[in-house]
């Protein structure tokens, strides 16, 4: 999780439990027959970053940036617009109104500003009497709604489950199936029924994509949460018709590697490609994510196969998706805490028989050799995506290698360790292996044990140790190092270095009379009149007189605690 500083005397850190939910689909209905989102989705939506504050300028904005930044050309396409655009009540004949203060040009006005971008606009609304902010919804009035939607050049509704009465799902959505074909006009349809009453089974034959989950939110646990919903139904996914896990929350407070995660695992799951962030403030680091032509390939690939878990014994996944060319997309994801090595084979990611295999690494954007393992040493939280084909003759590319670094999560000022690392060789055999270990200035490295291997043969490991001491004095409260350990192998076509970070973290100890509390993972520091707590960045609060923005689709009950979030 995002790594937080605050001058805080004690924190109470929670995090809502992972709730891990297996769902067996029926066997869905016939897709779906409007030549519509053949592909899953790309585009924005402004509620997760924005709530009700929604406006033509921002959405115009957000328009521009996405032609600006490339990302059109990587194919996002769909300019949303969510809840709170229209004026409290219907206008004197019934229709809806949108507010001429956000969008004083009206939403004709802003779909004729998208398109001329090369972009389409989508609209919000809801199945029920209201949305799920109290403004008019579409139940009775689908016809009437679709029609105006299609007026003003509408290309996307998403269609929400709010104040719905208790009528049966798959009626509202039908109805408007049928309100929005009998305009004649194409608009993707999207079902946002929260995963109620077993849409999958039925959604394909109502909408081009239909929410498996709750709504989403910019913790770790509730990508996770919606990610093991979704990833039960791959069967029910192909062109037209998209399991949907929610939006993108890259970009909103996650770490990096839980962004990355996000959006090789949306992809890996053909899931629509969403963002949720405010793109027009989106940091480079950030666009660099949505904007992954390697793995934007992978969700927008024509076959249309979500990717399908193969195993997830301790938390570390494997998921597998055939891709148009014949070869698949092998997503290796670390759920737990702390770094692990995943490995899979290429017969069980359902590769035909082969000498050897090229393993593409879809954010590394390297390629290697593998003799049939797939495998790589996976940071917390994180995921490592390859494309993999079988390949005739062997020995073109670098042998697949997997470098694990067993460093300490937690280390002590001025205090030795030991720093083991294992070198795997996946591909062909390989001579004169070196391991290493690089450490930050101030730091000391001394091997314990040797270093350099003459052969290690297919399958083989090599394992070096190595004792470091950190400095005995630190820059702040809490500090963060990198150590890497490395290896340079040689093999036939030459050398290759391969490399694999680590982050310790040294934190000086509070002193009394200062006490410090948590129900979860935390880490306290203290340096003179100095406190420091490094924890869940969503679920640190660190002024008590401020409560936060609220974006949740229900109204809040109860005040939080000044202490919690």
């Amino acid at each position: 999780m995002r790594k937080t500083w605050a001058a805080l005397l004690a924190a109470a850190l929670t995090v809502a439990p992972v709730a891990v939910v297996t769902v067996t689909a029926a066997t869905p209905a016939a897709a779906l027959d409007n030549g519509l989102a053949l592909t899953p989705p790309m585009g924005w939506n402004d509620w997760n970053a924005f709530g009700c504050n929604v406006s033509e300028k921002l959405v115009e904005e957000t328009a521009d940036k996405i032609v600006s930044s490339g990302l059109k050309a990587d194919g996002y396409e769909y300019v949303n617009i969510d809840d709170c655009w229209m004026e409290p009540n219907r206008d004197a004949a019934g229709n809806l109104v949108p507010d001429p203060a956000k969008f004083p040009d009206g939403i004709k006005g802003v779909a004729d500003y998208v398109h001329k971008l090369g972009l389409k606009l989508g609209i919000y609304e809801s199945a029920g009497t209201n949305t799920c902010q109290g403004y008019p919804g579409s139940l009775g009035h689908e016809q009437q709604d679709a029609d105006a939607f299609a007026s003003w050049g509408v290309d996307y509704l998403k269609y929400d489950n709010c104040y719905n009465d208790g009528i049966p799902a798959q009626t509202r959505y039908t109805a408007m199936r049928d309100a929005l074909a009998q305009t004649g006009r194409p608009i993707v349809f999207s079902l946002c029924d929260w995963g109620e009453e077993d849409v999958a089974s039925w959604g394909s034959s109502v909408g081009n994509l239909w929410r498996t989950t709750g709504d989403i939110s910019a913790s770790y646990a509730s990508m996770l949460s919606n990610f093991h919903t979704n990833v039960a139904l791959a069967a029910g996914a192909r062109p037209g018709a998209w399991n949907d896990p929610d939006m993108l929350e890259v970009g909103n407070g996650m770490t990096p590697t839980e962004d990355r995660s996000e959006f090789s695992l949306w992809a890996e799951m053909a899931a629509p490609l969403i963002s949720g962030t405010d793109l027009t403030t989106a940091s480079p680091a950030t666009l660099a994510i949505y904007g992954n032509k390697d793995v934007i390939a992978v969700d927008q690939d024509s076959l249309g196969k979500q990717g399908v878990e193969i195993s997830s014994a301790g938390g570390l996944d494997v998921l597998a998706k055939p891709l148009s060319d014949g070869s698949v997309s092998v997503a290796l994801f670390n759920e737990n805490d702390t770094p692990a090595t995943i490995t899979t084979t290429a017969a069980a990611a359902g590769l035909p028989g082969a000498k050897a295999y090229t393993l593409r690494d879809l954010w590394a954007h390297t390629t290697t050799e593998s003799r049939g393992a797939i495998s790589a040493f996976v940071p917390a939280h994180g995921t490592v995506m390859y494309q993999v084909a079988a390949v005739s003759p062997a020995g073109t590319y670098p042998p697949s290698t997997t470098l694990a670094n067993a460093a300490p999560q937690q280390a002590v000022a001025g205090q030795p360790s030991t720093v083991t690392t294992t070198f795997t060789n996946n591909g062909s055999a390989v001579s004169g292996v070196r391991l290493g270990l690089g450490a930050p200035s101030g730091w000391k490295v001394r091997p314990l044990t040797g270093t350099v291997f003459g052969r290690v043969p297919t399958g083989h490991e090599a394992i070096a140790a190595f004792r470091v001491t950190p400095p005995a004095t630190l820059p702040s409260p809490i500090a963060g190092y990198t150590l890497n350990a490395t290896a340079a192998v040689g093999w036939s076509g030459g050398t290759e270095k391969v490399a694999s970070p680590a982050t310790v973290t040294i934190p000086s100890p509070v002193q009394a009379p200062w006490q410090t509390f948590t129900d979860n993972t935390a880490t306290f520091g203290q340096q003179g009149g100095k406190l420091a707590v490094q924890g869940a960045g969503a679920d640190l609060w660190g002024a008590p007189t401020s409560t936060a923005p609220s974006t949740s689709r229900a109204p809040s009950t109860t005040a939080p605690p000044p202490w919690s979030r």
